[in-house]
């Protein structure tokens, strides 16, 4: 069992074992791994607190009933897992900020080390863009990239291609505005 004490492991371990999880959650639930529903349907829970009943009147949300399932399960296994994990390995260390790698530009790492709250905005800002495309393109990167891909879905395959265009670009285009 000192593999589950690992700070890192193997990414085709790993990835062999998404492949066999989807294998599972379609044996059965008949559903793919997916996350993004997850997250819209807990913002449906939480907004029922406030506006109650009304809620569900919200096609959106007669759709996508706003009520823990199996996926909403699965993202909570994911947080409990990676805390688990990382307590196994010895890494977890609470931050708000973890520390930038000191082999970054200085000009990055000045901007962002002395101003811990601009990363914390542009995570922020990024989850929400990423939470807007995921429910646009109809899944998350794990909806589209883990089991739309095994399906072999066009979609899917296309969603993908663009998730790693757009992050390579968009890296690009923030070390470029950092760094001059």
């Amino acid at each position: 069992m000192e593999w589950l004490k690992l700070e890192e492991w193997s990414p085709y371990i790993i990835g062999a074992g998404i492949g066999i999880l989807s294998w599972f959650a379609f044996l059965f639930s008949d559903h793919p791994i997916g996350c993004s529903t997850a997250f819209a349907r807990t913002s449906g829970m939480i907004e029922r607190l406030f506006r109650g009943g009304k809620v569900e009147e919200k096609p959106y949300y007669q759709k996508f009933k706003p009520t823990i399932d199996w996926q909403w399960m699965l993202v909570l296994g994911v947080i409990i897992g990676a805390f688990i994990s990382s307590r196994l390995s010895g890494y977890f260390q609470p931050r708000w900020v973890p520390e930038i790698p000191s082999d970054m530009s200085n000009d990055l790492n000045r901007v962002f080390v002395t101003i811990p709250y601009a990363r914390i905005l542009m995570a922020f800002v990024g989850g929400i863009l990423m939470g807007i495309g995921s429910r646009w393109a109809g899944g998350c990167t794990s909806g589209h990239g883990i089991s739309g891909t095994l399906q072999l879905a066009v979609s899917s395959w296309i969603a993908a291609i663009c998730f790693f265009v757009g992050g390579i670009a968009v890296a690009m285009l923030i070390f470029r505005v950092f760094t001059g």
